[in-house]
């Protein structure tokens, strides 16, 4: 017996390495709320919208130990709508797939349709990057702040963290013959953390950017008025953001973030540009508490004709976690245009009527 027992150990601790050096794991988050807004084409709304604070998702990611410190890796993520079941964008995995290599010593390469740099360095520094959601983004998400469009036909590289010091880059093919820079796009940027601060800092150039992304564009049934005329004739889509974080005390974290947005050549062969400044804090009074506020201020010039809109835009968020898994939250938005700006609107609304929109929301977000 004793001999049985010796032979079949050395096979039972085979087999448990084995499983401990390849894992393949499922994910996701289910979220859903009721919204009630003051004004979308004159009217007052009352909805549901699923995947607010948090992109409704599902998800498979996984890993294998190659051996030397180095590993593949793999993602699948595919967003949906919880109230209609539709798939987000139409697109199976409209979220991330992709597959790489990844190394300790040498970083992170990976190939397929993932996230930009300005989401990877300069999203953590937005309120919405870390409370809120899509709601709480610059207006309609200009600057891919709120990762509104992953990018396909991408190679990406993070590289590993050097003291409290990390690095990327992405660039996405074009695919078309002959015309290199057609519809591709390119990022590149960094972050560092030492102690309580944190910076980071990020640039996205989307070529031709009306269709080889999927942002906020107009199509029937929604109209961006911020900058979806510009958006459609834009040569390329050029983003500049920097942002930094500070840890005031163990429950306080201050946030700042700026990004320069430009649609080249997007208003009668002139530019269209966009600023956004934005300071926010994170407040947790207690574990299961979190308390959110920001107000960003965004700044545009048409080129073409001199004009200049400016939003102002309020933010404020309480969750509560029920468990590890659960949480259920309220949060409001109120945003005021300004200038030549003669409409409102909120990321994922259609326009006011007039230079003010509001919106609150309650809402429940679950994970696994």
């Amino acid at each position: 017996m004793i001999k049985k027992l010796a032979a079949i150990i050395p096979i039972m601790a085979t087999a448990s390495l084995a499983h401990a050096q390849s894992s393949v794991t499922l994910y996701g988050i289910v979220e859903d709320g009721v919204d009630i807004v003051s004004n979308v084409q004159g009217s007052h709304l009352v909805q549901l919208a699923s995947g607010v604070t948090a992109g409704s998702r599902w998800g498979v990611r996984g890993t294998e130990d190659l051996g030397g410190g180095l590993s593949t890796l793999f993602r699948l993520e595919s967003g949906f709508d919880l109230n209609s079941g539709r798939l987000g964008s139409g697109l199976e995995f409209s979220r991330n797939a992709y597959v790489g290599l990844q190394s300790a010593q040498a970083g992170t390469a990976t190939l397929g349709r993932q996230w930009d740099s300005v989401v990877d360095f300069v999203e953590p520094y937005t309120l919405n990057g870390n409370i809120g959601g899509y709601y709480f983004a610059h207006p309609n998400d200009m600057d891919n702040t709120d990762n509104g469009f992953p990018i396909s036909n991408a190679i990406k590289y993070r590289s590993p963290t050097f003291a409290g010091f990390t690095f990327g880059g992405l660039y996405s093919l074009g695919g078309i013959a002959g015309q290199f820079s057609n519809n591709s796009t390119f990022s590149a940027g960094a972050t560092y953390a030492a102690g309580p601060l944190s910076a980071g800092v990020g640039y996205l150039r989307i070529n031709d950017p009306g269709v080889s992304t999927q942002g906020y564009q107009n199509y029937p049934g929604f109209t961006n008025a911020v900058y979806g005329d510009f958006l459609a004739a834009a040569r390329a889509q050029k983003v500049l953001g920097v942002g930094a974080s500070y840890q005031v005390l163990a429950s306080l974290r201050v946030l700042a973030d700026f990004t320069n947005t430009i649609f080249q050549q997007g208003s009668a062969g002139h530019d269209a540009t966009f600023q956004n400044y934005e300071l926010s804090a994170l407040f947790n009074p207690t574990p299961a508490v979190t308390i959110g506020a920001g107000y960003t201020y965004t700044t545009g010039r048409d080129h073409a004709t001199s004009a200049q809109p400016k939003y102002n835009q309020f933010n404020l968020t309480a969750e509560y976690a029920l468990s590890k898994r659960t949480s259920v939250y309220v949060l409001g938005v109120f945003q005021k245009a300004a200038g030549d700006a003669s409409v409102a609107q909120i990321a994922g609304f259609n326009p006011s009527s007039n230079q003010k929109q509001a919106v609150g929301r309650v809402g429940i977000r679950s994970s696994f």
